[in-house]
């Protein structure tokens, strides 16, 4: 019965376009053909891009996507004209990947995945605007998808410009800053390879000019030190590599090398990228990771001079960023990475007078030591140089710098855990304030010299935490006895006024590589000509397909071997690669970029393409941009930052998405596309579902589904006769202990699984699945429908006759508890209130329907097709969805009421305001609904619950 009332009101919210979001103009209305009302504000959630799988949904997917139809349907049900859409991350390497293995073409995987999983989310009951969906591989979208790549390629970075905001700092149109050399406005910069120092725009050639300008480009090409995946044929992001220094993507092992490869310069939004996260309502854990990922720092750029071995003069200077300039006077010696240029010019041919043997790593010269050296950090990953456990190796250069403030000298070191892609490849080790330095100072006998007073009674090694300035002071500056903040500005303005130093600012951010070795992504709308240099297609030239190649796999030529190189498969077809076309100056054949685009590419901007997908002229539409995301069109954007008002999805997205969206959006509102200042506004990150899963012997994971209890076996579970061994984790594929939706409902019903996704606890934990438990959801909706129906006859059970005060109490409560809860995300504690609500109309002997009918349009948005079908049968012809939500009356909620304390094991985990008359079984649903009691609980089952009501409930765990 649940199957036929579900599938019958999906296919009428279809064919009415019941959830169609009205556009303010244009071709996009609303099922009955309306633009949308002024007086609707206007709200747009909206999930996380999914990528389509071939297996399909299981159950820990819909968690997400559900909370979001719930909001949407009650933001909805509030009056607003609400924006719900949903689109496909088609681009991926697993359709690739299975390309590579079956020579299908991924489109036709990637397309039949799509179809899976919008048939299993239809069957959810989810409703969005299904005009409005897309696929990133869509030719449409490719084409504006390359388009802003093309707008970031002709766009440079003003530093000085003012914004529209008000700040300094954006993006501005290549042509101008080409106006600006020919006026003379603005000096050619020096350091570019092939121009010659001083000349004048007007002196330099095309070619000249346009390696000038490519220089300064958001999106260039540079010869620069990558990722590189053997294991995957292609170069990864540095998001994209573990902590292992492995593929997240097939755990391959990852090398360095110097790649020709497209970049994006998001280090010159860095400042804005974190600054304007105080914008915006995040997660704190997620901001604090952005934070983390750009990096920036505050110190001082210190020059350390360098003279050779038997003289005085100056020959060379060691440049190190510290942010701890205060302490200058304990840098006792330098290391610089391995790698560091100065290394091959200076180091003498003998060992000076005084070098210590621990020092010389056993070598006769400095040359045979630091080669040695060199070969052994070259065979360690990046990953393993900044391990954090393992001994600290080094070797003496033979050089010794001058340390600026005292005038001491500093032997200088080589030693892998410094990285010369990291700030300067050079650092002052300071050994009484850095436990690394410690360590190398302690191995080989270097001098340590506090400069922070530690604490009374402190007895480590290193101090790395504040304290007055110790110890350093010379004839010119005293830093003795100032503050770790004091002490840093006196010591910087110091070092800018002797020339030594200058205060500076640092991030960990590194620009974004942008090339990838694969098939199965965006082509770059670029050709190279006789110079080798980029030129942008014409807008008319949009979109660039990929074209038909023999294999897609990215081939190396040693899939181990950190030297092996990468063969595009691009590549493999001549007639698409070499191609004939007038950019203007005639015929000329020119050469097409073999990488595509990463499928990061798509995901950047997916938010705006769902506000005017139909569009062929724009990007977006200005005025629709503004008015579904431009600041001040939700009263709560008080910072003005704009963007959608409401973004689910997982926090493993907290740096790589979007950051990146970030970026991309920042460019297009300097460039005047967007009026919002950021792309998401409110961003709410959902848990996850955990389920129990099973290995074997081998530690290999078994299908849980298809394991016993077995009493036979110490573990207590077999799998095939043989013994498997539980453990808890993430619900997924690899742990081949995934539930699928479709099972689900076959046999409960969406609303059902629906009802028990959003009552399992609260939405930002995980959660353990027990498909046992979903019968408690179940036979909330099987209550609620025979408090309506009569099950003997099929007619309605209701009465008109007016609720007593004791109900009215009893609805009135639940119609403020729920609308609260419902506005901060709480849906489980809204869910345990609507039970509250159902069973206590289960205790009358007739059901109200002035009581009935605000429980059904309560549960509209968790339980829409049995609400739908209740309120039809109830008597009114349109859908619910269009109904007002329930108001509270405060008449009724003038009450007594207790506290009641919530426990677990015997210890307070909660409070919750009560009737004085609440039922036991209204108190046991509060309380396993209560956030602190889920936090206590972790996943544990439920023993169980003593109840002494009203002012205790006491959970025990099972």
């Amino acid at each position: 019965m649940a199957e036929q009332i579900e599938l019958r009101w999906q296919d009428r919210w279809e064919e009415r376009g019941t959830f169609f979001a009205a556009n303010p103009s244009g071709p996009l209305t609303d099922g009955k053909g309306r633009h949308a009302d002024p007086q609707a504000r206007p709200y747009f959630v909206m999930d996380m891009f999914p990528y389509p799988s071939g297996a399909g949904l299981h159950v820990g997917h819909p968690l997400g996507y559900i909370a979001t139809d719930v909001v949407a349907r009650y933001r909805k049900m509030l009056g607003d004209n609400v924006l719900h859409a949903l689109g496909y991350d088609a681009f991926g390497l697993p359709a690739e990947q299975f390309a590579v293995q079956t020579g299908t073409h991924p489109r036709i995987t990637t397309e039949a995945n799509i179809e899976i999983m919008a048939r299993q989310l239809r069957r959810l009951g989810t409703g969005y605007d299904s005009r409005r969906t897309f696929a990133t591989i869509d030719p449409d979208y490719v084409r504006w998808t390359q388009w802003i790549f093309l707008q970031i390629f002709e766009s440079w970075y003003d530093a000085d410009a003012i914004r529209p905001d008000g700040g300094r700092g954006r993006a501005r149109p290549v042509s101008e800053l080409v106006e600006e050399y020919a006026t003379g406005e603005r000096a050619v910069p020096e350091g570019v390879e092939g121009v010659p120092a001083g000349v004048a725009w007007a002196d330099l050639d095309d070619v000249a000019r346009r390696r000038v300008i490519d220089q300064q480009r958001l999106a260039y090409v540079s010869e620069t030190p990558v990722n590189w995946c053997p294991g995957l044929g292609t170069v990864l992001a540095n998001e994209e590599v573990t902590s292992e220094g492995r593929s997240e993507r097939g755990n391959f092992p990852v090398f360095k090398r110097t790649l020709r490869q497209w970049n994006m310069r998001i280090t010159a939004y860095a400042d804005r990228l974190a600054d304007d996260l105080d914008l915006i309502d995040w997660p704190h854990k997620v901001t604090a990771m952005q934070r983390n990922w750009i990096g920036r720092s505050e110190g001082a750029q210190v020059r350390f001079p360098v003279a050779r071995p038997g003289s005085d003069a100056s020959v060379a200077e060691i440049e190190v960023f510290t942010t701890r300039p205060d302490t200058l006077f304990g840098a006792t010696f330098m290391v610089l990475a391995p790698e560091h240029a100065l290394i091959d010019t200076l180091v003498p041919a003998a060992w000076p007078e005084g070098t210590k043997d621990a020092w010389t790593g056993g070598h006769a010269t400095p040359a045979e030591a630091v080669e040695a050296y060199r070969a052994q950090a070259a065979a360690k990953t990046e990953i393993e140089r900044q391990s954090e456990g393992r001994e600290k190796t080094g070797v003496f250069t033979g050089i010794h710098a001058t340390n600026p403030v005292n005038g001491a000298t500093v032997p200088v070191f080589i030693a892998d855990y410094v990285l010369a892609g990291y700030g300067t490849g050079a650092i002052m080790a300071v050994p009484a304030q850095d436990v690394r330095d410690w360590e190398f100072a302690t191995r080989f006998e270097l001098p340590i010299i506090r400069t922070v007073q530690p604490p009374e009674g402190f007895e480590g090694d290193a101090y790395v935490g504040d304290g007055v300035a110790i110890n350093s002071a010379n004839d010119e500056i005293s830093l003795d006895g100032l503050g770790v903040v004091d002490a840093k500005r006196a010591m910087t303005e110091w070092l800018e006024a002797k020339g030594l130093g200058t205060g500076t600012v640092t991030y960990r951010l590194r620009d974004w590589l942008f090339s990838r070795q694969r098939y199965w992504g965006e082509p770059f709308p670029i050709v190279y000509d006789e110079n080798d240099l980029p030129i942008a297609l014409p807008d008319s030239a949009l979109p660039v397909d990929l074209p038909e190649v023999p294999d897609y796999s990215p081939r190396t030529f040693a899939p181990e071997d950190a030297d092996s190189s990468p063969e595009a498969p691009l590549g493999r077809n001549e007639d698409w690669v070499n191609v004939t076309l007038d950019l203007g100056d005639g015929p000329k054949t020119y050469r097409r970029d073999t990488n595509t685009m990463p499928n990061w590419a798509g995901s950047c901007w997916y938010y705006l393409h769902y506000l005017d997908s139909q569009s062929r002229d724009q990007v977006v539409d200005p005025a629709l941009e503004s008015y579904w995301m431009g600041p001040g069109h939700n009263p709560a954007d008080t910072h003005g930052a704009g963007g959608v008002d409401l973004y689910v999805g997982g926090v493993e997205h907290a740096v790589l998405h979007l950051l990146y969206a970030r970026f991309w959006h920042k460019v297009l509102y300097d460039l005047g596309h967007v009026s919002s200042v950021e792309p998401f506004r409110t961003l709410f990150n959902q848990g996850y579902i955990q389920a129990d899963a099973f290995t074997d012997a081998r530690e290999v994971y078994v299908p849980a589904a298809e394991v016993v209890a077995d009493e036979s076996v110490p573990s207590g579970y077999s799998w095939n006769g043989e013994e498997v061994f539980r453990e808890y984790g993430k619900m997924g594929k690899s742990l081949k202990n995934a539930v699928t939706p479709d099972e689900l409902y076959a046999e409960y019903g969406a609303d059902t699984l629906r009802v028990y996704e959003m009552s399992m606890g609260p939405l930002d934990l995980s959660r353990p699945w027990e498909t046992r438990a979903v019968v408690g959801a179940q036979r909330f909706l099987q209550r609620l429908w025979r408090n309506a129906i009569d099950e003997s006859t099929g007619e309605l059970a209701v009465t008109d006759e007016a609720p007593s005060e004791e109900t009215l109490r009893v609805l009135h409560r639940t119609i403020a508890d729920v609308q609260a809860d419902m506005e901060a995300m709480r849906l489980n504690t809204a869910i345990a209130k609507l039970i509250v609500l159902n069973n206590h109309l289960t205790t009358l002997p007739r059901t109200p329907r002035a009581a009935l009918e605000p429980l059904v349009l309560m549960t509209a948005p968790v339980a829409p097709h049995l609400a739908e079908e209740l309120w039809s049968r109830l008597g009114h012809p349109e859908s619910l969805a269009d109904e007002p939500f329930p108001v509270a009356d405060e008449a009724y909620l003038v009450e007594d009421t207790v506290t009641c304390v919530l426990q677990v094991q015997g210890k307070v985990r909660g409070r919750a305001e009560v009737p004085a008359d609440v039922t036991e079984d209204a108190l046991r649903e509060i309380a396993l609904a209560d956030p602190g009691v889920q936090r206590a609980l972790d996943g544990r089952g439920v023993r169980t619950v003593i109840v002494r009501a009203p002012k205790l409930v006491n959970v025990v765990p099972a």
